[in-house]
């Protein structure tokens, strides 16, 4: 039984990392940990920073073709049981998956949508638009946060089903998991941060890190890992740090970023407009506390004063204290990096997920693969 893939912000097989493709390809695994053939339907991107009409345009006669490509490719094979697509929102609507579906009688699901009505106005109003269909089209929306579930809710059509699916991991892609962590009071305290180097939000953040670690009294090193674009601006940005700043590069291995969030003592991120962050609850996994500024949906990838501090977004000086505070608790430190690892395997792993998933299609009436004795 066959499970129809999609993944319009951008595809699994990317070349590019970020924490979109990263989750792309745990639900990739997921559907297949339920017994599904997953098939990556189309790998068309859909995104666009800055659309005009003739983008939209260009992408829906490129999404028709793709429909008309599928269906006829799928006449043979196994029975198809859903289209499935991940993250949906008015910078990457989803232009295939709700036209496959109607055409072949099967549910449609979003994992991560996201709606916007401010963007209803203006140069977006298009691409919100195509959003909103393709999530008004879908009989099961998984949603991460609470922020994204209020405005889900506030314009569900019935009869469609809404539920929760918090951000999760897989542990066993992970070979430093669990961590054997003893925060001491050694004299330099490890700092770490784990992002592309892109300009917009990212760029964004780095330099809200910059400000706030220009200040920070005490014997401190930050490892820098991720690259990109944005580089020349990211390191303006952190020269103010001299050597204390030690650069990694992009570590692309889940061995590689391991090790390196396994050597350090704190995760430090402000996570500028980031949806949730993929990147705090493989920071807590390996038992790291984490400092972020409270944007979006971070709130729902840690457990706020357990694993985690959380500051006014934008505030550097609010960052900095708590930053600073950690620093000076080895003892607190301890408490929240074993919370940390302990939140994350107790709550946060593929297989929890996948269990509300398969929870969740059973209600909402989709065709699960009979599983071996």
């Amino acid at each position: 039984m066959r499970c129809l893939f999609l993944a319009p912000l951008k595809a699994p097989d990317h070349p590019v990392p970020s924490g979109e493709r990263t989750m792309a390809r745990l639900f990739m695994r997921l559907l297949a940990s339920l017994g599904y053939e997953v098939v990556l339907a189309s790998t068309l991107r859909s995104f666009c920073a800055e659309p005009g009409p003739a983008h939209w345009d260009g992408m829906r006669a490129a999404a028709d073709e793709e429909v008309a490509r599928l269906l006829a490719e799928l006449r043979a094979g196994p029975a198809v049981a859903c289209v499935f697509t991940y993250h949906v929102y008015y910078k990457a609507p989803d232009l295939i998956g709700p036209a496959l579906a109607r055409a072949l009688g099967v549910p449609y699901v979003i994992a991560e949508p996201s709606r916007a009505p401010k963007r209803a106005t203006g140069p977006f109003a298009q691409g919100h638009a195509l959003a909103e269909a393709a999530i008004d089209a879908a009989t099961l929306l998984l949603t991460p946060t609470a922020a994204d579930r209020e405005m889900l809710e506030l314009h569900r059509p019935a009869p469609q089903r809404i539920v929760d699916l918090k951000p999760f991991l897989d542990l066993a892609q992970w070979p430093c998991v669990p961590v054997q962590r003893t925060m001491t009071d050694a004299s330099t305290t490890r700092l770490v941060t784990v992002a592309m180097m892109r300009h917009g939000d990212k760029l964004a953040s780095y330099r809200q890190l910059g400000q706030a670690l220009a200040g920070l009294a005490g014997d401190w090193t930050l490892d820098v890992v991720g690259d990109g674009a944005a580089r020349p601006d990211v390191e303006a940005a952190l020269a103010p740090l001299g050597v204390r700043v030690r650069y990694r590069g992009a570590l692309t291995s889940h061995a590689a970023l391991g090790a390196a969030l396994a050597a350090a003592d704190l995760f430090v991120w402000p996570g500028v407009n980031e949806a949730f962050g993929a990147v705090y609850l493989e920071a807590q996994a390996h038992g790291l506390p984490c400092v972020a500024g409270a944007y979006g949906g971070i709130a729902d990838a840690v457990r706020e004063g357990e694993t985690a501090l959380l500051t006014p977004p934008g505030d550097t000086g609010a960052l900095r204290a708590a930053i600073a505070a950690l620093m000076a608790a080895p003892a607190r430190r301890q408490a929240m990096a074993q919370a940390a690892a302990r939140f994350i395997a107790t709550e946060r792993t593929l297989p929890i997920a996948a269990a509300h998933v398969a929870d969740a299609f059973d209600r909402a009436g989709i065709a699960r693969p009979a599983r071996a004795a």
